[in-house]
Parts: C-alpha cells; sequence; structure tokens
C-alpha cells in the first residue's frame, strides 16, 4: 500500500528543477546556468534527476533582487560564499550581504543623476555636438583618451 504523504512530509521534499522554475519565476534554463556559476546547488536522484533542497528559493530570489540592483554575479558569488551550504539566508544574513553592496549603488545611482541631468546638453562626449562641446571638449582633448564617450565615468 502506498504511503500517504502528510503536509510535513511534503514541506520537506525536494524540489525539481521545474518546481523550483515555476515557484521563483526563473527559467529553467536560468537555474541551470545559475548552477554552473557555482551559485545553486543541487543533488541527483538514484535515477540521476536533479533535485533541489527547499532553500533553494530563499537563494533563488536573493539572486533575483541583487541582480535587479545590478549586483553582479561574481558579487553574489562571493557573498554566498559567506553562507553555510542548504542553509536559507535569514533576514540579518541579507542585511549584511546587503550593506556590501550599499555604497556601489549609491555610487552608481549618483552618476545616474549627473547623466540624467547632462543628457539633454551632452552625450558623453564622443563628440557628437561641436556646438556644445567646445567648453567641455576644447581641441576635442577627450579625443586623446580614445574613442566614444568619455566623459561617462
Amino acid at each position: 500500500m502506498d504511503k500517504i504523504k502528510r503536509p510535513t512530509d511534503l514541506f520537506k521534499s525536494d524540489l525539481t528543477v521545474g518546481e523550483v522554475s515555476k515557484r521563483s519565476g526563473i527559467a529553467v534554463s536560468a537555474l541551470h546556468f545559475y548552477e554552473a556559476k557555482g551559485l545553486i546547488g543541487s543533488h541527483r536522484t538514484e535515477g540521476n534527476q536533479r533535485r533541489y533542497h527547499r532553500d533553494i528559493l530563499r537563494r533563488v530570489s536573493l539572486i533575483k533582487v541583487a541582480q535587479y540592483l545590478g549586483v553582479s554575479l561574481s558579487e553574489i558569488k562571493a557573498a554566498f560564499k559567506e553562507l553555510p551550504p542548504d542553509h536559507q539566508a535569514t533576514s540579518i544574513e541579507w542585511k549584511a550581504m546587503s550593506s556590501k553592496w550599499k555604497k556601489r549603488l549609491d555610487d552608481r545611482i549618483e552618476h545616474l543623476i549627473k547623466l540624467r541631468d547632462q543628457l539633454t546638453s551632452c552625450i558623453g562626449c564622443g563628440c557628437l555636438s561641436l556646438k556644445d562641446c567646445p567648453l567641455r571638449n576644447p581641441q576635442d582633448q577627450l579625443a586623446k583618451q580614445g574613442s566614444g564617450p568619455q566623459l561617462l565615468e
């Protein structure tokens, strides 16, 4: 006779890649990519099917949020190294991880505000507007630094 699964048994069971994809809103191919990059891990069943611990949902959510903030996958991977494997990140651990990215994000915001404020008068000086740029780029001095927009950074 088949054993009936209790709700607690269902909660403890591992997830298939399709279930993780459905629950997280992340494509299966992206989950495979994250695993290849060492951001998440899985184990194999006797039938060689990939299975994930339920805590993977929290890690995938953290990846999604961090990427939305502009944090690189290598930075995310470095932050995850501070967490034990198969462990759901707590709010305290998330706060510690995200605080390391705060300065970088503040700098990015400041840079975007400057870019927004200059958008109508200059495009970063490549130079595509000689009427405006003689004040910011006399005799095309920025050309010595290379082609393309030189004032963006």
